[in-house]
């Protein structure tokens, strides 16, 4: 068999941008070189890892030239965890890079005027800012180095998988991403899984007892732990006993068994093992309506940055400028965040969401909140949102919609050509496809203010708010 030619080394490459998945950008005689973990302005020495006819991806083997723009990863597992790719730029330049990767892409595939663009809204905090982590038990550990022929057997790890290798994870020993807690708890719950030989998941075989961990917070101060398990085996329940007795904090301790093939627990009954079946988190209410209660349980979708979260729906509030005789669609609902942010100022909103579980919770939170006129439905946004559903409801003066990233689906877009709001908020975690529903709706709406928000420091995802005014 003939072996692969050994690419050369490339020496002095300047990086000069960010592209897609936060890596980093360099150009070589017309190629686009991607390079993971440097910033603009390094110059480096890249072994080329795979190659294709108009792009190559490479691996930086020295760096050469240190840029200004560089700051040092606070992360102890930056360069190997692929969560943060971006903490070694600074937050400025990390910003600057966001905005012009959502006028890249309105501009480009959207043909949008972007004349109306806002300055980005930053996070206030850049580290410990989530409010929900999920971390795999897993039989196979990564280690940057093989272990010695002579080494102990792996007793395996509790943290993130390794991008590009789902049957490899990576034990995180500090994360930068949730408040200090949740290193504690989740650090007690492997060391006391190791120390009693409880069996972590095999993702190869399917065996195995512990599967996940899911840590999410509140700026209540409430802490809810979720344990999930693929089969049972004597003493898991001792580890939901040393969580509770060495953790007051925990507002919420649960467990799911999930025995499925895949992670997602969304449609699986969680077991409340200690405490209350939820967490409460308070947003505050928009120009000056009274704050707003939202229910938490281990379902529960909520954005997992509480104080942009805020922001967001205050930018949302600000461009619908809803009236009291208004009628509001809230599309892609999820929960009713952003329905009840806007309910106490105007007639009615009416929310739509695929998720029947996501539509109990948003009526649950309505009534929790005293808020009583809302109507929330489930389905298929295709297949609801009819000429007959309009019909019934009376047609909508303003619509939000806040599609997941493959956008709203062509029928959706149509529906809303037809009913002519006179204003359409678009909230977008996609760019992208943000612009080619945008392109669509071109034919009776114009884009007024565009508003770019940051949820997520340290990585390349952005939040982008578009106006748009019907002409």
């Amino acid at each position: 068999m003939r072996k692969s030619k050994e690419q050369p080394i490339l020496e002095n490459i300047p990086i000069t941008d960010i592209g897609a998945e936060g890596k980093a950008i360099a150009r070589i005689d017309g190629m686009i070189l991607f390079v993971p973990f440097v910033v603009p302005g390094d110059v480096v020495d890249v072994k080329i890892i795979k190659k294709k006819k108009n792009y190559a991806e490479g691996r930086v083997v020295a760096i050469k030239q240190f840029s200004d723009k560089r700051v040092p990863p606070q992360c102890p597992h930056f360069g190997t965890c692929g969560g943060c790719r971006w903490q070694n730029l600074n937050y400025a330049d990390q910003l600057a890079a966001k905005q012009q990767q959502v006028r890249d892409n309105l501009e480009r595939l959207g043909h949008i005027d972007c004349s109306g663009m806002q300055p980005i809204c930053g996070s206030e905090e850049i580290y410990y800012y989530r409010n929900k982590l999920e971390f795999t038990f897993s039989t196979k550990a990564w280690h940057d180095l093989p272990p010695s022929p002579d080494a102990p057997p792996d007793p395996g790890a509790l943290g993130f998988h390794i991008p590009t290798l789902f049957d490899k994870v990576l034990n995180i020993e500090h994360c930068i991403l949730q408040p200090q807690l949740s290193n504690q708890i989740r650090l007690a719950a492997r060391d006391y899984a190791l120390a009693h030989q409880l069996p972590f998941y095999d993702i190869r075989n399917h065996t195995g007892c512990l599967r996940n961990l899911i840590i999410r917070n509140t700026s209540t101060g409430q802490w809810m732990v979720i344990l999930v398990i693929a089969e049972y085996h004597p003493g898991w329940e001792g580890l939901l006993e040393h969580l509770r007795d060495n953790f007051p904090q925990i507002t919420s301790l649960q467990y799911i068994f999930n025995d499925k093939f895949n992670d997602s627990y969304a449609d699986l009954p969680s077991v409340t093992f200690a405490g209350l079946d939820h967490v409460e988190e308070i947003m505050q209410g928009y120009n000056g309506t009274p704050p707003l209660h939202f229910t938490i349980r281990p379902q529960t979708f909520y954005q997992t940055n509480s104080p942009q979260a805020q922001r967001l729906y205050s930018y949302v509030a600000e461009f619908a400028q809803v009236g009291p005789d208004d009628v509001v669609y809230d599309l892609y609902t999820g929960t009713g965040t952003i329905a009840l942010f806007l309910a106490r100022q105007c007639k009615q909103v009416i929310g739509i969401e695929y998720v029947e579980d996501s539509i109990v919770a948003a009526r649950e939170n309505a009534a929790h909140n005293n808020i009583s006129n809302t109507l929330f439905y489930a389905g298929d946004m295709a297949k609801v949102l009819t000429p007959e559903f309009i019909a019934s409801h009376q047609r909508p003066d303003i619509v939000v919609t806040d599609p997941p990233r493959a956008g709203m689906h062509e029928k959706v877009v149509e529906q809303l050509l037809n009913m002519q709001p006179r204003k359409i908020i678009y909230v977008s975690c996609n760019p992208a496809t943000q612009a080619r529903d945008l392109q669509m709706l071109s034919a009776r709406y114009r884009v007024g203010r565009i508003q770019p928000v940051d949820m997520f420091p340290h990585t390349q995802h952005i939040e982008n708010i578009a106006e748009l005014i019907l002409v």
